[in-house]
C-alpha cells in the first residue's frame, strides 16, 4: 500500500477512534465535571485538531511588535459528518516565546483574518512576555450557518444529548481546543497561565470549560451564569412563579445555562421529569456554584459581574442568599441592554486589574478585595446595614444600593423595573466596627427590601493606577408591615 494512502487510513482512524471516546464519555456519564460532557485526553490531542494555516507565522509591527498566526481547527464533530471548524488568532512577542496567554472566544471570523492591533492592556501582557489568543464563540447564524445552529438546537430538543447543544459542548470545546492548538506550537509558546474572559455566551463558556480544563488558571466573565438556582434546575414552582408574573417576557432568555429550551424540549416529547433529569445530571459540569472547591484547591482566580439586571444572569437574588463567597462585582442596573444607573462606578477596571494581578503577582501592589459579610437591623422603619471584610478593611470606599419589592428573578418587572436614582447612598467607614455603615429608611407598606453594596480597592501597576470594585452579597430582607 502506498504511504500517502497509508497515511490518509490512519488519520481517518485516528479521528474516527477520537470521536468514539467522545460518544463513549457521552453514553457512560460519571459524576465528576471533568469527565461527563468532555473527554480531556481528546480535547488536549494535537493531533485531531486537523489545522489549516491560513497565514503562517509573520513579523507584525506597531507600538509593540508581535509574531502572529492565523489557522482554522476543527473542535470536533457536533454529531457525525458535522464538522465544527473555527478560526485561531495566535499572538506572541516579536523577540520570545510567548509563556502562557490572555484567551477569549469574542471575536468573528472576518476579524480575525485582519493581523490584530494590541490595545494597552494586550500591549501591557505582551511586553511582560504573555501571549494572546482569539478565537469564535458566535452563534454560527453571524457568520452565515444558520442550517448548522437550527439543525443543533432541532437535535439537542429532541434528544436532550449536551453534545447537541452548541453552548454546552460546541462553544466550551472551542476555548479548550484553542489551548491545544496553541500549546502546539512549542516554538512560540511555553506552558503558563490561561486566563479567559468574556461576555455573555463568551462568560458563560469559559465558566463551564474551567471547571473541566486545568490548563485554564482564571476567568473574568461577564453577564453570565453562575448558580444554579431553582430556575435553573428547572423546579416546577419556581418556572409556576414565573409564568405567573405580570408584563411581556421580552428579553427573558434564561434557561438552564444560556436561552430557555423547555418549550422546544416539551414541544419535542418531553416532561418537566425529563427536564428536570437533564438539568440535575448536568449542572455539576456548567455550574461555578457546583465546584468552588475543587477550583479554591487548584487556585484558580475568579470574577464575575453578572449585572443586576440581565436576561441570562437573572437570578442575583437567589446567587446572595445562597453562594454569598463567590466574588462579584453588581453594576447597579447593568445587564444585556442596559446602560446602568447614573450613579455607578464609571473608574471600575476589574477586567484589566484582574489580567494583571493574575499574570504578574509580584509587579502589582495591592490586591483584590475578598467577599465581606453584611448583618442588618430594622429599627423604627430604618434599616441599618454593616457591611464587613475579612480583617481590617481594605475597602476605600462603600456606596449602597436598593430597591423596594423587586419581582421575582427572572420576571419581566425584574428585568424592566431598575433602581430609582435617588435609592443610592455612599457608606461611612465605622473603625471602631471595622465596618461600612449605612442606613435605609423604609417606605411604608412594602414587604421587602434587595440592597447590595460597592467597594473600592486601587492596585498599581508600572505606575499606573487602577479603581477594582467588588460587592457585597446581593440581599433580599423580608419586612413584617
Amino acid at each position: 500500500m502506498h504511504r500517502s494512502e497509508l497515511a490518509t487510513r490512519s488519520h481517518w482512524l485516528q479521528k474516527h477512534l477520537f470521536w468514539l471516546t467522545v460518544v463513549m464519555s457521552l453514553t457512560h456519564p460519571v459524576c465528576e465535571a471533568s469527565t461527563s460532557v468532555f473527554d480531556m485526553m481528546a480535547i488536549q490531542d494535537p493531533d485531531t485538531l486537523e489545522i489549516e494555516t491560513l497565514q503562517d507565522w509573520h513579523f507584525v509591527p506597531g507600538p509593540i511588535a508581535t509574531r502572529q498566526k492565523l489557522v482554522t481547527i476543527n473542535v470536533g464533530d457536533l454529531w457525525e459528518g458535522q464538522e465544527y471548524r473555527v478560526p485561531v488568532r495566535m499572538v506572541v512577542p516579536e523577540s520570545q516565546k510567548a509563556k502562557g496567554f490572555h484567551l477569549t472566544g469574542g471575536s468573528t471570523p472576518s476579524r480575525l483574518k485582519m493581523d490584530t492591533k494590541p490595545n494597552r492592556l494586550e500591549r501591557d501582557l505582551l511586553s511582560s512576555g504573555v501571549g494572546l489568543v482569539f478565537t469564535v464563540v458566535q452563534e454560527p447564524g453571524s457568520y452565515g450557518q444558520r442550517e448548522l445552529a437550527a439543525n443543533a438546537s432541532k437535535r439537542f430538543a429532541e434528544t436532550l444529548n449536551p453534545h447537541y447543544k452548541i453552548q454546552y459542548w460546541a462553544w466550551p470545546a472551542t476555548l479548550m481546543r484553542a489551548i491545544t492548538t496553541a500549546n502546539a506550537e512549542t516554538d512560540h509558546f511555553a506552558k503558563g497561565k490561561v486566563a479567559v474572559t468574556g461576555s455573555s455566551k463568551n462568560g458563560a463558556s469559559p465558566s463551564m470549560a474551567i471547571l473541566h480544563d486545568e490548563r485554564m488558571t482564571a476567568v473574568h466573565a461577564t453577564v453570565s451564569p453562575i448558580w444554579d438556582s431553582p430556575l435553573r434546575l428547572c423546579d416546577r414552582d419556581a418556572w409556576d412563579e414565573l409564568e405567573s408574573q405580570p408584563g411581556r417576557r421580552g428579553m427573558f432568555s434564561g434557561g438552564n445555562f444560556g436561552p430557555d429550551f423547555n418549550r422546544a424540549a416539551l414541544a419535542a416529547g418531553h416532561t418537566w421529569s425529563d427536564l428536570q433529569k437533564f438539568t440535575a445530571d448536568i449542572a455539576d459540569d456548567v455550574f461555578v456554584s457546583r465546584n468552588l472547591e475543587q477550583l479554591r484547591q487548584r487556585k484558580v482566580d475568579m470574577l464575575f459581574h453578572p449585572g443586576t439586571h440581565d436576561s441570562v444572569a437573572y437570578d442575583v437574588a437567589w446567587g446572595g442568599a445562597h453562594h454569598p463567597d463567590i466574588p462579584v462585582y453588581l453594576g447597579a442596573n447593568t445587564g444585556h441592554g442596559k446602560r446602568g444607573h447614573p450613579q455607578g462606578e464609571r473608574d471600575q477596571q476589574n477586567k484589566t486589574a484582574f489580567l494583571l494581578k493574575h499574570f504578574f503577582p509580584d509587579q502589582v501592589q495591592g490586591a483584590f478585595l475578598s467577599p465581606p459579610n453584611i448583618t442588618y437591623s430594622l429599627e423604627k422603619k430604618i434599616l441599618k446595614v454593616q457591611v464587613k471584610f475579612p480583617g481590617k478593611s481594605a475597602a476605600e470606599s462603600g456606596r449602597i444600593w436598593w430597591m423596594f419589592d423587586r419581582a421575582p428573578d427572572g420576571s419581566p418587572n425584574y428585568l424592566n423595573e431598575l433602581i430609582p436614582t435617588e435609592n443610592v447612598s455612599e457608606m461611612q467607614y465605622d473603625p471602631k466596627l471595622n465596618a461600612w455603615t449605612a442606613e435605609i429608611p423604609i417606605k411604608s407598606g412594602v414587604s421587602r427590601v434587595d440592597f447590595f453594596s460597592n467597594h473600592r480597592k486601587t492596585i498599581r501597576h508600572d505606575k499606573a493606577s487602577y479603581a477594582t470594585y467588588l460587592s457585597s452579597p446581593y440581599t433580599r430582607v423580608k419586612l413584617d408591615n
